[in-house]
């Protein structure tokens, strides 16, 4: 039921890209808001200059003195969660957490804020129990929450977001942005009710300047539907995360994609912010220079903040000329490591491939069911080389010669546009495939990312324990930069299923972090991955995150039980 809801979803928001032969059977036959168009994806954050003018200040008091006037107040958000558990019998998870139904405190909304938000929204708002409920339960992912959202506000500009948080703040009554529902760790849950800021009919392209290559969008607008605008001026945005992800939360979860290995990831690609802080100022983060020393980089403070901070209203993102020349290859090899290998090998060898992804063979047997195919099942790496057509030939055949002294067979390529597509459709279907295999399980999607020369290593081990559970479990990894995701389909009803889904997940992660890894390579902490934020930064960096969060947002109203563990105090 999730898979066909997110499939609906996806459709509305890019007619060309989905696939005819995945069916699906619409969950989301819901009332929405008259406005709701287009797509959405999740956390925004926006902001102005009066109170970032005294961010620094706060800031360094903050962190030298180490508390803050604020810590004598009966805050929740600065108190351990042990205390608040035995206080009030409710936990939003955190260290050694394994709940997946995220527990959180609930208040009425006042009449009050309802009244102003209805000023404020007009009809662009909905109480509806049947659009909340879509809202607060993520339908791509099995994170749960005990509370839905109060209201869903579809804002359509800036100020209306100014005034909504203002507001919220001064009742100080939880925010969750929202945008195009992608995310998989419980980022867009509603532990504790609130106000979901609905970021989809903010979906507008304000400016773009060719001559400069960057483009200045609202935050609603999804990745494809930009670069279907962008086409015909010879430009895209390199970043290709999941289908309906929209530029908010992209910027919101710090995301990447398969493109990353080449053009970076979201922080490398996004030249400045608008934001709303939790008091409702509007912050500027940057200018629209390539490159400035001047200030804090607020703008990588927000990238990654998960909604946490404020909400996004615009974004300012770098462009690239859409390459001359491209060619698609795909492989396959006798083990994994073998796979593994082959993806270090090129990129050591200074190739600038624009994609290295590595499917397993439990993978292949999934698109093989899906589709119809006959592919080998056997693990199978895929690659794109860019740049003119003499330049991208000479990487294939390099690419080629490395495959050869590392086992591999079949190695095919295509120039050829539709050949290409073909080829690449292959990587693109992978994930919805899987539920060709367990169609009434959900997925649990691992997501670490190590150094490099480690990737083989932490693949094989993985892979050993994964092959030996009773799950089915699939291996796709962004294998150029080190970060492997692996579809553990289980039944969330069950505990067996889900305790196992848990110790493969927990294992991965811990061995990721043994080689100096990390829990999240692109998909974010949300409520899934913060139990392990403590082992893999260390309490003084959450304490510093935590800081930060009070100065900025002193009632915790901005997407809480996110990001920062509970159990953390200063």
């Amino acid at each position: 039921m999730a898979f066909s809801y997110w499939l609906s979803r996806l459709r509305s928001s890019s007619k060309s890209f989905f696939y005819s032969n995945l069916q699906t059977s619409h969950f989301h036959n819901l009332k929405t808001p008259k406005p709701h168009t287009t797509t959405p994806i999740f956390h925004s954050h926006t902001s102005k200059n009066p109170s970032l003018a005294l961010l620094p200040a706060a800031l360094a008091v903050s962190l030298a003195a180490g508390s803050l006037a604020l810590q004598s107040q009966s805050n929740p958000s600065f108190c351990d969660a042990s205390n608040l558990d035995s206080a009030r019998g409710v936990s939003i998870g955190g260290k050694g957490s394994t709940e997946f139904v995220v527990k959180g405190s609930h208040k009425e909304l006042p009449q009050e804020l309802i009244d102003e938000l209805k000023a404020i929204c007009r009809d662009n708002m909905t109480m509806d129990y049947e659009e909340r409920y879509v809202h607060g339960k993520p339908q791509n992912s099995f994170h749960k929450a005990v509370n839905i959202p109060d209201v869903v506000v579809f804002p359509r500009s800036e100020d209306e977001v100014s005034k909504i948080v203002k507001s919220c703040d001064t009742h100080k009554v939880p925010i969750v942005p929202y945008g195009g529902a992608t995310s998989i760790e419980g980022h867009t849950l509603s532990p504790n009710g609130g106000v979901c800021i609905d970021m989809s009919t903010m979906n507008s392209i304000k400016a773009l300047h060719i001559e400069d290559m960057d483009v200045v969008v609202e935050p609603g607008i999804g990745w494809m539907e930009l670069n279907e605008y962008l086409e015909p001026y010879g430009l895209f945005f390199p970043l290709d995360p999941g289908p309906g992800a929209t530029i908010g939360g992209m910027c919101a979860t710090r995301c990447s994609g398969s493109l990353a290995v080449r053009y970076g990831t979201m922080r490398d690609n996004v030249i400045s912010l608008k934001v709303v802080l939790a008091n409702g100022d509007i912050v500027k983060t940057a200018s629209r220079a390539r490159k400035s020393a001047a200030g804090y980089d607020l703008t990588r403070l927000v990238i990654g903040s998960e909604g946490t901070l404020g909400v996004i209203t615009e974004v300012t993102l770098r462009l690239q000329k859409i390459p001359q020349h491209s060619v698609v290859a795909m492989c396959n090899f006798p083990s994994i490591k073998d796979a593994a290998d082959v993806a270090i090998a090129t990129m050591m060898s200074g190739i600038q491939v624009s994609r290295v992804e590595l499917l397993d063979e439990v993978q292949v047997k999934a698109i093989n069911i899906a589709n119809g195919k006959d592919l080998p099942e056997i693990p199978t790496l895929m690659f794109e080389f860019i740049g003119t057509e003499a330049y991208a030939r000479e990487q294939t055949q390099i690419v080629q010669k490395i495959v050869a002294e590392h086992n591999g067979s079949d190695f095919v390529f295509a120039e050829d546009p539709e050949a290409k597509k073909e080829l690449w459709k292959i990587r693109k279907e992978a994930l919805w495939a899987c539920f060709a295999m367990e169609p009434n399980f959900e997925a649990m999607i691992s997501d670490v990312c190590v150094p490099l020369s480690h990737l083989a290593e932490l693949i094989s081990r993985s892979k050993q324990e994964l092959d030996a559970s009773p799950l089915v479990c699939t291996v796709i990894a962004h294998a150029g930069d080190g970060n492997f995701h692996t579809v553990i389909l289980f039944d969330p009803n069950i505990e067996e299923h889900r305790r196992e889904a848990e110790r493969l997940n927990k294992f991965m992660v811990l061995t990721a972090l043994s080689m100096e890894g990390t829990c999240t390579g692109e998909h974010g902490v949300g409520t899934g991955k913060v139990k392990y934020l403590e082992k893999e930064l260390g309490v003084e960096a959450l304490r510093t995150m935590k800081r930060i969060k009070a100065a900025l947002d002193p009632n915790s109203i901005m997407n809480p039980g996110k990001l920062i563990p509970p159990h953390i105090c200063f």
